[in-house]
């Protein structure tokens, strides 16, 4: 049976994977960590990685993109697989995660979900087929408590977008300020904030006298916990290197 650390263990997202491990065999949570420190779990939880004082088999990190510095420390120094699945890291953090990658086994994804990973290969074929003769646009939803934009998924997308084409596209976030025209290498991001949203992606793909629409919702979050978990499991014991979703699909085929 695999040990997990989890990161972020109060957060809605924490309590989430903790009844997903809660229902498998295979695994449990042996300790848990948060700023908020103790909560009613059943395992221990602290509020900071250097008052741990056991070994897991594996990390889980669903908590904010302030604790990766700590997080990173740890992992490193007691060699412990880790799964990052908080979004909103700037590009510095990101190539921390990839650095330490050359030392332990990384799983990183802006998304843990398998649809979305399927949306994302879909939207890749897309590119190959209409090339240049179609604009991209990629509109994300989310919940009113969400804190960064545009989404860690909705950028996921944007570069597997960008990667196809023939030149590097240019993502624009934001036209109210500009009077010009849509140049072709641009992708178009817009991120929509309300409600109670889980998640809702679509790729849009806008040619002459005809649109193309990929898109994918997410009903609940437990989507995203069971792809964790499982991410969690064919990581512990892998060796040092960065590992995503479609590492983890080609293992299951």
């Amino acid at each position: 049976m695999k040990t997990i650390l989890l990161c972020g263990c109060n957060g809605k997202m924490g309590q989430v994977i903790t009844r997903c491990v809660g229902e498998r065999s295979d695994c449990r949570i042996a300790a848990g960590i948060d700023v908020s420190g103790s909560a009613a779990n059943e395992y221990p939880v602290v509020s900071s990685p250097e008052q741990l004082e056991l070994n897991a088999d594996v990390m889980i990190d669903f908590s904010h993109p302030s604790a990766l510095n700590a997080l990173l420390d740890y992992a490193l120094e007691h060699q412990t697989p880790a799964v990052f699945c908080t979004t909103g890291y700037s590009p510095e953090q990101v190539q921390q995660i990839r650095k330490a990658s050359e030392t332990i086994p990384v799983f990183y994804s802006g998304n843990m979900s398998l649809g979305i990973n399927l949306l994302i290969a879909l939207a890749r074929t897309a590119v190959s087929v209409l090339g240049d003769s179609f604009d991209v646009e990629i509109i994300e939803k989310h919940h009113n408590q969400k804190i960064d934009a545009p989404s860690g998924t909705a950028l996921m997308i944007a570069d597997a977008v960008s990667d196809c084409m023939a030149q590097p596209a240019e993502f624009v976030y934001d036209r109210h300020s500009q009077r010009k025209k849509r140049s072709k290498n641009e992708i178009g991001i817009h991120s929509i904030r309300g409600g109670s949203i889980v998640g809702e992606h679509e790729v849009l793909f806008a040619g002459h006298d005809e649109t193309i629409s990929i898109s994918h919702s997410a009903q609940s979050k437990e989507i995203f916990a069971v792809g964790a978990v499982n991410a969690a499991m064919f990581l512990a014991g892998r060796e040092p290197g960065l590992y995503d979703m479609n590492d983890l699909i080609h293992a299951a085929q």
